[in-house]
């Protein structure tokens, strides 16, 4: 069960097709957890990939900005740094498996607070055509036009 909603990553279920989802923990600093509570969190273009040397997956591409209260200095911040994502070793090679065998990818759906702790919501995901994208437009036109017809 999520907890409280932290950020969304509402491109997501548009340019990829979702096949399976998992929860990961997250490694953050103190003022990343503190600017992440406040939802200062964006996880559009970001995406998880394995780090070969460390044996680890790693979360890429998140901004999460930095904490205007926190007394560090924010030139030596970087709010995109790659940050390690905390999963078993048994779903980490089960993960591995699946994304060397087909095109897929690891993409990061939401991020939310689980009893006073960061959770990252992953998914298995693989991307869309462009034709496949106009269709989902078309199917939620007619859905809409079909909801209309039924109110009147």
């Amino acid at each position: 069960m999520r907890g409280r909603l932290l950020a969304k990553n509402k491109k997501a279920f548009f340019d990829h097709e979702i096949l399976e989802t998992f929860e990961a923990g997250i490694k953050l600093q103190g003022q990343e957890v503190k600017s992440a509570k406040m939802s200062q969190v964006k996880l559009d273009g970001s995406y998880a990939s394995f780090d070969q040397k460390n044996g680890c997956l790693r979360l890429v591409g998140t901004l999460i900005s930095p904490y205007k209260q926190a007394n560090i200095n924010k030139e030596s911040y970087d709010p995109q740094r790659s940050r390690i994502l905390l999963l078993n070793k048994k779903e980490i090679n089960f993960l591995l498996g699946k994304l060397s065998e087909k095109r897929l990818t690891l993409i990061p759906l939401s991020f939310y607070e689980k009893s006073g702790i960061i959770k990252v919501e992953l998914a298995l995901a693989k991307g869309k055509k462009k034709y496949e994208k106009r269709e989902t437009i078309k199917k939620k036109d007619m859905e809409r036009e079909i909801g209309r017809k039924l109110k009147s």
